[in-house]
């Protein structure tokens, strides 16, 4: 993967501003909204931003680890895998490496899993077309075990009491699949309690693209003799359980902890990149 010359065609970065961590790259975190990177980046410490006009406004700063500088960054990816697929893509071109979503997502399992969990995807259910165009759909979209572990010494770290480590579901269709709108309200709602009956966690819009992308970039840079592979986690807050979506005060309030725990995963990830 050759990657000296690219230039980045929807966001304002280059590969100099994704650089950082003695070679490594700033580690990144994805909401989907920027309005929720920029809230991120308020914790960031010598912070820079870098505007676009598609609003895939890329936020810069640091972290302390230790009393020590941990470069990071936070960029919107916009809603959907198509949306996903061009940041992670342009992202990882310029030497992005260490990748975690943040976001939000609607439970299947209301009865065990809240609004105000915290979910922390292990694989990610392709039921969606994009990751289709990268790899067969007999391949599951698995996130790095590394990020996983990362992520569940967050959660502890963060207080988060109901914590849910399992597989999510990827759609393209919010509506469709879920809120029935269209004349295949049945089939949609007979997919989605096999879903459930299976053991899938929750459901959002975009951790398989991220997870494929992880998986064929870290086969190319294998191929090419490079030792440091591409790392995605996602940390979901669980926002809708017998009801589509919760009151703004249970939302706000699952969405700041699920930021918390972004963050500390990747500080604890940055942790034992430096342990080695």
């Amino acid at each position: 993967m050759n990657t000296n010359d690219f230039k980045a065609h929807h966001m304002s970065v280059s590969a100099e501003d994704v650089a950082g961590n003695n070679g490594l790259g700033r580690y990144i975190l994805l909401p989907g909204s920027d309005g929720r990177a920029a809230s991120i980046a308020e914790y960031f410490s010598d912070r820079f931003v870098k505007e676009h006009s598609r609003r895939h406004n890329f936020y810069a700063g640091t972290l302390s680890l230790d009393g020590e500088p941990v470069d990071v960054a936070v960029v919107a990816t916009g809603m959907g895998c198509p949306s996903v697929d061009i940041i992670v893509n342009e992202l990882v071109r310029l030497g992005a490496r260490r990748l975690l979503r943040v976001g939000t997502a609607g439970s299947l399992q209301p009865g065990r899993i809240p609004i105000g969990s915290i979910v922390v995807a292990s694989a990610a259910v392709r039921d969606e077309g994009t990751t289709r165009l990268y790899m067969p759909i007999e391949v599951p979209a698995i996130a790095a075990p590394e990020m996983v572990a990362a992520a569940n010494r967050a959660c502890e770290i963060c207080g988060a009491k109901h914590r849910f480590t399992g597989i999510v579901h990827t759609k393209d269709s919010l509506y469709a699949r879920e809120l029935e709108a269209g004349p295949r309200v049945s089939e949609n709602e007979r997919f989605m309690e096999q879903l459930r009956s299976s053991g899938a966690l929750a459901s959002e819009m975009e951790t398989a693209m991220l997870f494929t992308l992880a998986q064929i970039y870290t086969q190319e840079l294998r191929a090419d003799g490079k030792t440091i592979e591409v790392e995605a986690g996602a940390v979901l807050g669980i926002i809708g359980d017998e009801t589509a979506f919760g009151n703004d005060a249970q939302v706000a309030m699952t969405t700041d902890l699920a930021v918390k725990v972004g963050l500390e995963t990747m500080l604890q990830r940055a942790g034992a990149d430096r342990a080695g």
